[in-house]
């Protein structure tokens, strides 16, 4: 494997976290780097390259802002189309008053399948509804349909997966389309992204990676019974990191929507955390520094995957570190980002 100026900064890194997956950098639309580490599957000692096609966890609600951004673009639904309008489905305790907005922003107030607050294993929802049962976004459901509010209306940003359901719900009602197909006909394929796509954990096309979590004691299991058997639109998608990267270049350069649509889609609606300049737009996280957008950034992590993804206007760079470990991207992806922002001065 080539070591050259971005691999030499993260070396150290990829050593200290035994880092498995695969690195895309680019600047100014040129290449600068991408290379690939570790194993997309331990038992054969399959090593991952770097067309690998990697699980990316909540990483993916991008795509389903981006279709629904797509339909209200082509005026079926407006941001302001309030839930219970757009779908069959009864959730007899949510708000009446929740909009797609409030859904995309996550300010809708609603009770979470896995709520990140409260909740840190996420196996402990498979007791009593097995992953191998869901394959469609209505299979999410019974986790949470029935659920009483956990907060007002717009009281919050509150991060939240079962609000990224309803909206795959809303793509497939409106397009008359499954979530998957949808994405893969409107946004794979428009922007490039052949090796993309929503794969079932059971029945895996060949040069994906099989997602792994370690234990303290050395030993590992694969993740095929820590996950729903197949992603929804809150997470769950594979790409390959130069899919990723194609993604990026395809939202900035208005191909996936107008440039109105685009700039509401990236439009910082709500302050995430009081302790950092964050905001969210409409699937996507946005750092600014001194009122000027530094980067908007997806991340994903699941147990055996963790994802991070970003674009930096000031000089255009593109960064994407998927694995297929519960942990690695993280530190992978700051050192990069430094190697981006050292560019810049």
């Amino acid at each position: 494997m080539k070591m050259n100026m971005v691999e030499e900064k993260v070396k150290e890194l990829i050593e200290e976290n035994d880092f498995s997956g695969a690195i895309f950098v680019q600047m100014n639309e040129s290449l600068i780097e991408q290379f690939s580490h570790g194993f997309a599957n331990r038992t054969d000692q399959v090593l991952n390259q770097v067309n690998t096609r990697f699980g990316i966890a909540s990483g993916c609600k991008l795509f389903t802002a981006i279709a629904i951004c797509q339909l209200v673009e082509q005026e079926k639904i407006t941001f302001e189309t309030k839930l219970k309008d757009c779908l069959h489905f009864m959730f007899p305790a949510f708000d009446s008053s929740i909009t797609i907005h409030h859904l995309l922003t996550h300010t809708a107030g609603i009770p979470d399948y896995f709520d990140e607050e409260l909740m840190d294993d996420f196996e402990e929802l498979w007791i009593t509804h097995p992953m191998y049962l869901i394959r469609n976004l209505s299979d999410f459901l019974p986790l949470f349909q029935n659920k009483p509010m956990k907060l007002q209306v717009g009281e919050r940003f509150h991060y939240n997966n079962a609000g990224y359901i309803i909206l795959g719900l809303i793509v497939e009602t409106v397009s008359g389309m499954k979530f998957s197909e949808y994405v893969t006909a409107y946004i794979f394929k428009k922007a490039n992204m052949h090796a993309s796509g929503y794969f079932e954990l059971d029945a895996l096309p060949l040069n994906t990676a099989t997602g792994y979590i370690d234990f303290p004691d050395g030993k590992w299991k694969s993740n095929i019974y820590s996950l729903p058997v197949k992603g929804g639109a809150d997470g769950g998608a594979f790409v390959t990191v130069e899919d990723m990267s194609k993604l990026w270049d395809s939202l900035m350069n208005f191909q996936l929507l107008s440039e109105t649509y685009t700039k509401k889609l990236l439009t910082p609606y709500i302050h995430t955390d009081d302790d950092f300049n964050r905001f969210y737009g409409y699937g996507i996280w946005i750092d600014q520094i001194h009122y000027e957008i530094s980067k908007y950034h997806v991340m994903g992590y699941d147990p055996g995957a963790s994802f991070h993804a970003a674009y930096y206007p000031i000089n255009k760079a593109i960064s994407v570190v998927c694995s297929n470990k519960s942990t690695g991207a993280f530190p992978i992806f700051n050192a990069v980002e430094q190697m981006i922002n050292d560019q810049k001065e």
